[in-house]
C-alpha cells in the first residue's frame, strides 16, 4: 500500500491530488521553486522540498532533482500530476528505477503516446513531410505536452520557418523537449475526447465523451461532458477509437484520447497520457474520484467490468489572470479574495493573500457545475462566475459568463473557431453605478487621499475620480444634515463595504472592498485615481512597451542599435505564464535604441527599444 506520495508539479493540481491522499490517508510531499516558497500547495502539504530557482527548467523540469526530493522526503510513489514531466517517459524510468511507485501509465506508453508524432505512427497516421501550398492552413505542433503551448496556426508559406521556430522554444521551456512537427488545420472543427481508465489487469474503461471547443490559443477555456449533440454513433465510434489506442499501448491508469469533430467524422489528434485539467467534468457526471483511481491502479488493484453509469451534465470555466480584450495578455498582483458560492466545486491552487507571478500558467482555478441537464449546469455555472467573489488581477470571468451565455454555445454549436468570431461582443459591460458606490463607501469610511475632500458648501458635491474599464469617470454626491446624497439616486445605504441605492424605484446592493487605490464594487473593478495627476511620462514616436510583465527571452538575430527593421518584423520575445509573445516593429525604419536583454524581468510599461520611421 502506498503511504506517502510526492506530486511532481505545483498549484492547483498538487492541491487536488493532495485532497484526494488526505482523504485515503496518505501522506503528502511537494516540491517548490522558489517562486512557489509561499504558495498554496506548498503550504498544504506535509512536508515540501525546494528545488532552486524560479524557471521551470531549473525546478520542476529536473527529474533528476524531484526523484530525489522524493527519496529524501521518504516517499514511496510519485504522482506527475499535468503539464511539466507528467508525459516524460524517462522521468518514469527514473521513479521506478529509484523503486518508487509511478502514479501513471507504464513508461513504454507514455513513450508511444506522450510524443504525438510516434502516436500518429502507431495509429498509422503521418504528419506533413513538406508543406506546400495545397496543404495551408496547417498547424504546428509540439510532440510533447499540451496546453496549447508550442502550438502555431500557419496561413502563409513564408511564415511556416518563423512558427517552427517560436514553437520549438516554447516547447522547450514548458517541457524540455523542442520536437515539433506539422499536420493539417482543420478550421472550425469540434473538440472532442473521451476518458479513459485501465488497469494492469485487462479492463479499459471509456468514461463517455468531453467538449472542449471553445479554446484561446489553442488551450481550453469551458469544457463539458458528456459532448452535446454528438449522433449516437459518433460517440460510439469515439469511444470504440479510445479505447483501441489504450489498449494499443498496454496502457494503465487515466489518460485522454482526443479528436476534432468536423462534418461528422472524427479526426485523430493524441493520447494524453496523463489526467486533464477538465478531468472534474468526467468526475462529477460518473461519480468517481479519478486521482484516488489512479493510486488504486498504481496499487494494483482491478477495475469492476464496468464503469458506474453517468449521471446528468457537468461545465467547467477555467478562470484565468489575463486580459482577454489585450490579446490574453496574462495579469499579476495580489489576489486578495477569492470564493465561490455554495454548491459549486472551486478546484484552486490559490489562496488569499497570494501573489500571482510571472513564472507559472495564468490559471487561478476552475469552476465546476453539476445538474441533471446541460441548459441546467449552464445556468449553474453563469450564476456562480456572477456571484464569485473575487478581487485581485484582471481576469477572464466576463469572457467566461458572456461567453455560456452566448446563443452558439447554449444551443451547442459552437466550435474551435467560436472566439475568433465572438471576441469584440464577449466581455462583461461595466456597471454605471459602481463609481458612485465606490465613492459612497469611501466616504462613509471617512474619505481617502484618492479623489475629492470634504467641502463645507452642502451644495457644491464631491467629485471623486476613477479609471473604469480603461476610461475616466467620475462620481459625484453630496454630503447633506440628513446624510450622503447624489443626483438622480436614492441613497438608502452607505457603509465602507455596502451600499445600497434605489433607482426608480428599484433597490440594488453594491458590495465593496478596496485595497489601496484597487476598488471592487460587485464584479466591476475600478482604480481611485489621485486628486491630483503625476505627470505622464513621455515616450519618444515609435517606442517599443513591454504589454505585460515578464522575461525577455530573445531578441532577434543580429538586432542592435542602427539596425534597419521592417513594419511586423519581430524583434523582441517576451515570455509570461510559460507563452511567449512578439514584440513587433511598428513601422519600417532605423533602431534609434535598444534596451532589452536577454533574461531581463520587465514590468507593463517599461521601454524596451525605440523605432524610428523612414
Amino acid at each position: 500500500m502506498i503511504t506517502s506520495v510526492l506530486v511532481a508539479n505545483r498549484g492547483e493540481i498538487a492541491c487536488r491530488v493532495f485532497r484526494t491522499c488526505r482523504e485515503l490517508g496518505i501522506r503528502t510531499v511537494a516540491v517548490h521553486s522558489d517562486a512557489d516558497a509561499h504558495a498554496l500547495h506548498t503550504r498544504m502539504a506535509d512536508t515540501a522540498v525546494r528545488l532552486p530557482g524560479a524557471a521551470p527548467a531549473e525546478t520542476y523540469l529536473r527529474g533528476d532533482l524531484v526523484v530525489k526530493a522524493a527519496l529524501a522526503a521518504g516517499a514511496d510513489a510519485v504522482h506527475p500530476g499535468y503539464g511539466f514531466l507528467s508525459e516524460n517517459a524517462g522521468f518514469a524510468r527514473a521513479v521506478l528505477d529509484a523503486g518508487l511507485v509511478w502514479i501513471g501509465p507504464p513508461p513504454e506508453a507514455v513513450e508511444a503516446m506522450a510524443s504525438k508524432t510516434r502516436a500518429k505512427e502507431l495509429l498509422g497516421i503521418a504528419p506533413l513531410a513538406e508543406v506546400t501550398e495545397a496543404d495551408l492552413p496547417v498547424l504546428v505542433k509540439a510532440a510533447a505536452g499540451g496546453g496549447g503551448r508550442g502550438m502555431r496556426v500557419v496561413r502563409r508559406l513564408e511564415d511556416l520557418a518563423g512558427a517552427l521556430e517560436g514553437a520549438r522554444a516554447e516547447a522547450v521551456s514548458a517541457f524540455g523537449d523542442g520536437e515539433v512537427f506539422v499536420e493539417p488545420y482543420v478550421e472550425n472543427g469540434r473538440h472532442v475526447e473521451v476518458q479513459v481508465l485501465a488497469d494492469t489487469h485487462g479492463t479499459v474503461w471509456a468514461l463517455g465523451t468531453r467538449d472542449c471547443s471553445l479554446q484561446r490559443r489553442h488551450q481550453k477555456v469551458i469544457e463539458e461532458a458528456p459532448a452535446p449533440g454528438l449522433p449516437a454513433g459518433l460517440a460510439e465510434e469515439l469511444r470504440e477509437l479510445a479505447v483501441r489506442a489504450a489498449r494499443a499501448v498496454h496502457y494503465a491508469g487515466a489518460g485522454t484520447v482526443e479528436f476534432l469533430v468536423a462534418d461528422g467524422r472524427a479526426h485523430f489528434l493524441e493520447m494524453n497520457t496523463r489526467l486533464q485539467v477538465e478531468h472534474p467534468v468526467t468526475e462529477e457526471v460518473f461519480g468517481l474520484d479519478l486521482v484516488a483511481e489512479q493510486i488504486r491502479i498504481a496499487e494494483g488493484a482491478a477495475l469492476p467490468g464496468e464503469p458506474p453509469p453517468a449521471r446528468g451534465h457537468a461545465v467547467e470555466a477555467r478562470l484565468y489572470a489575463e486580459d482577454p480584450a489585450r490579446g490574453w495578455a496574462p495579469q499579476t498582483g495580489t489576489l486578495h479574495r477569492l470564493a465561490a458560492p455554495d454548491g459549486i466545486r472551486l478546484d484552486t491552487g490559490c489562496a488569499d493573500g497570494d501573489e500571482i507571478g510571472v513564472h507559472y500558467d495564468p490559471m487561478l482555478a476552475k469552476l465546476v457545475a453539476h445538474a441533471p441537464t446541460r441548459a441546467e449546469a449552464v445556468r449553474r455555472l453563469a450564476g456562480a462566475l456572477e456571484r464569485l467573489t473575487l478581487h485581485g488581477p484582471a481576469t477572464n470571468r466576463g469572457l467566461l459568463l458572456a461567453s455560456l451565455r452566448h446563443e452558439e454555445f447554449a444551443s451547442a454549436r459552437m466550435d474551435t473557431g467560436f472566439y475568433d468570431r465572438h471576441l469584440a461582443d464577449l466581455h462583461e459591460p461595466a456597471d454605471p453605478l459602481a463609481p458612485l458606490a465606490a465613492a459612497l463607501a469611501d466616504a462613509a469610511r471617512g474619505g481617502s487621499r484618492f479623489g475629492g475632500g470634504w467641502r463645507n458648501l452642502s451644495s457644491q458635491p464631491q467629485i471623486k475620480r476613477y479609471e473604469l474599464a480603461g476610461e475616466e469617470v467620475e462620481a459625484a454626491y453630496h454630503h447633506t444634515r440628513e446624510g450622503l446624497r447624489a443626483d438622480g439616486v436614492r441613497v438608502v445605504h452607505a457603509a465602507a463595504d455596502l451600499v445600497v441605492l434605489e433607482v426608480d424605484g428599484v433597490r440594488r446592493k453594491f458590495e465593496v472592498a478596496a485595497y489601496g487605490d484597487r476598488i471592487h464594487v460587485n464584479t466591476t473593478a475600478l482604480r481611485a485615481l489621485p486628486r491630483f495627476p503625476e505627470p505622464e511620462t513621455q515616450h519618444a514616436p515609435g517606442s517599443l512597451l513591454a504589454p505585460m510583465p515578464g522575461t525577455v527571452v530573445r531578441l532577434a538575430d543580429g538586432l542592435e542599435a542602427g539596425a534597419t527593421v521592417q513594419a511586423g518584423d519581430p524583434l523582441i520575445w517576451l515570455e509570461a505564464m510559460k507563452m511567449q509573445h512578439q514584440i513587433t516593429a511598428p513601422a519600417t525604419g532605423t533602431l534609434a535604441a535598444l534596451h532589452a536583454v536577454p533574461g531581463q524581468q520587465v514590468q507593463p510599461g517599461e521601454l524596451l527599444a525605440v523605432v524610428h520611421e523612414a
